[in-house]
């Protein structure tokens, strides 16, 4: 299983520019570029928090447990 980082596909629904969102939340747009790739080990929950907040979502809009095929090979 694995955490797949849904942010790119609802700031696109929601219409939202990733400048707007990074300067809202007070994190830069490289570390949001980052965090909309997946390539961040963690997200503190303020974090999370003020980005549902601004895009009126739950954290469930943004990230999915997925199946890694990589486990099914184990």
């Amino acid at each position: 299983m694995a955490i797949k980082v849904k942010l790119g596909v609802v700031l696109a629904q929601r219409n939202v520019k990733s400048k707007d969102l990074a300067e809202y939340i007070g994190i830069t747009e490289a570390n949001l570029s980052l965090l909309k790739q997946g390539k961040v080990k963690g997200i503190r929950f303020d974090t999370l928090e003020a980005i549902c907040r601004h895009l009126q979502c739950q954290p469930g809009d943004i990230l999915t447990l997925e199946d890694n095929p990589a486990d099914a090979a184990e």
